[in-house]
């Protein structure tokens, strides 16, 4: 398998009602939430990325139609007040392009490392049939890397209990890769999760900066 054979769907339908701010658009860096969460499906190997818009889509489709172009595309959730993140997870599915497999990450999860998208990709490879999650101390972490096989078991699952009942259905072909990531935890409820991963993408950046300072001065190095 290619990277080009990956798609990205990102769930960003909700009212942000706990952070007391519309989450998407709180700024991370130089960009925003939804373009950091965006920006790490596609740089990890994401050809293409879905997102499920509701409340302020129109200003979250503004935003990263500007930022990305033809890379990523929209589909609506107008039920957003009233349904869970299945309905969102099954619009998204409906709408993918063609694919292999896709990454699953909800738009409030900007934090999730390069590396870990790669062992998701290496880990499905070996066994194409399966769900792969990523974990974290042990416990079952975003995103999940979905054959798109599974996707007509996702649209015509009507079960009660949302994602959690979903996996159960297809507990079976649920299997796992230790990642440690804390990206993969760290979903922006409040604004302490916010704050949070402000602190954590900053202590990223600083330790990138001190790696490629060090590859600058060993390339200087006398042979």
């Amino acid at each position: 398998m290619t990277v080009s054979n990956l798609a990205g769907l990102v769930v960003a339908a909700g009212l942000s009602s706990r952070m007391g701010a519309f989450k998407p658009l709180l700024p991370l860096g130089k960009a925003t939430v939804i373009e950091a969460t965006v920006d790490s499906l596609l740089s990890g190997g994401a050809a293409t990325v879905m997102v499920v818009t509701g409340y302020r889509g129109d200003e979250v489709e503004t935003v990263l139609s500007r930022q990305f172009g033809r890379k990523v595309g929209f589909v609506c959730n107008g039920d957003y007040a009233s349904t869970d993140m299945l309905r969102s997870v099954q619009l998204g599915c409906g709408a993918l392009p063609l694919c292999d497999a896709f990454f699953l990450l909800p738009g409030d999860m900007p934090a999730v490392g390069e590396g870990t998208f790669r062992l998701l990709v290496e880990a499905w490879e070996k066994t194409p049939e399966s769900i792969v999650f990523p974990t974290l101390n042990s416990r079952r972490k975003h995103p999940p890397l979905i054959p798109a096989a599974v996707i007509p078991e996702i649209l015509s699952f009507r079960g009660e209990g949302g994602l959690r009942a979903l996996w159960g259905e297809l507990d079976g072909r649920l299997r796992t890769v230790p990642a440690e990531d804390l990206g993969t935890g760290l979903d922006l409820d409040t604004p302490a999760d916010y704050q949070t991963c402000l602190a954590l993408m900053a202590e990223r950046r600083r330790t990138t900066s001190s790696d490629t300072d060090l590859k600058r001065q060993d390339w200087r190095e006398p042979r």
